[in-house]
């Protein structure tokens, strides 16, 4: 598997059109460390957008106006996403369900309407002009194809930090508090520190998807911390395969690629249809489409053998 991304990888540059290529790894990396958090630990979070917008700005921040190198920047961005990950957790840890999801929103809120008014994120208009810089003070990443494989690496490197906790001991406690949260307390695992951190680990992984993708983009803007980015990873997760390896990567290259080709189409109407495939998601692929193909393939196998 990752030999075969790691050739995609390298010849998508050249087959499609980089920038866009950098759009879909930022969100397909926000997308697995989320679906970490709900896929494999089963706990919905509505308030990502805080570490992802929020790392973002940090980022921005120290590379624009410190003259931090890109790298201290991305590290500083999911260093911060870890610690508000950290406050997140303390709080709303102990939670479970609707009220989880609840408090993690309104946190995720007060991040939002904090990052409005401070002074240090140009409130509206956000950071803009944020320069790439010197990656180790030797590459320039101002050309979009030395971009490009710099965000291809950042998201391997991620990717197969997520395939190793999802596939270590772990990772099987963290699906067993999924399972049955009652028989692993039961087995005397101590649920309430494994789900904080499951959260943090997330939190910063979807941080440093924040902060690549101010660099990329050389802005940090309002819609970075909306709940409405949230709401968006929830529907690239859950379309591409909750609790799959590579559905949430899917899902995201799904939607981004949807809506850069219906956003000058349809305008503000690309919003309805993202919400009418959330449905038809919901009722027909209901394991998304990693996740009806893994079943199509095990029905197979079960019928030849």
């Amino acid at each position: 598997m990752f030999a075969a991304l790691a050739i995609a990888g390298v010849a998508a540059p050249f087959l499609f059109y980089p920038t866009f290529l950098m759009k879909v790894l930022c969100f397909a990396l926000f997308a697995c460390a989320f679906n970490l958090l709900l896929g494999f630990t089963g706990l919905l979070s509505f308030g990502h957008a805080a570490f992802f917008g929020g790392a973002a700005y940090v980022c921005a921040y120290l590379c624009k106006e410190w003259g931090w190198t890109p790298e201290l920047g991305i590290l500083a961005g999911a260093f911060a996403a870890g610690l508000l990950g950290l406050v997140f957790g303390l709080l709303a840890i102990r939670r479970s369900g609707i009220y989880f999801a609840m408090i993690t929103l309104a946190l995720a809120q007060l991040v939002y309407f904090a990052t409005l008014q401070l002074p240090q994120t140009g409130g509206e208009d956000g950071l803009q002009g944020v320069p790439r810089g010197l990656l180790f003070g030797v590459i320039d990443l101002s050309d979009n194809l030395t971009m490009y494989f710099f965000v291809f690496a950042v998201f391997m490197l991620a990717f197969w930090l997520i395939y190793r906790a999802i596939h270590s001991p772990f990772g099987q406690i963290l699906k067993a508090i999924r399972e049955n949260e009652p028989r692993a307390i039961s087995l005397g695992y101590d649920v309430s520190r494994y789900k904080l951190i499951a959260f943090v680990l997330s939190a910063s992984l979807a941080g440093m998807a924040g902060a690549v993708k101010a660099l990329v983009f050389q802005l940090a803007s309002l819609t970075d911390v909306h709940w409405h980015t949230s709401g968006e990873v929830v529907l690239m997760t859950l379309l591409g395969g909750l609790g799959t390896v590579l559905g949430p990567a899917v899902g995201s290259a799904t939607i981004v690629a949807l809506q850069n080709q219906l956003a000058d189409k349809v305008g503000s109407w690309v919003t309805v249809i993202m919400g009418i495939i959330f449905v038809c998601c919901v009722l027909i692929f209901r394991r998304g489409l990693v996740g009806e193909w893994n079943a199509w393939r095990d029905r197979r196998k079960s019928a030849s053998s």
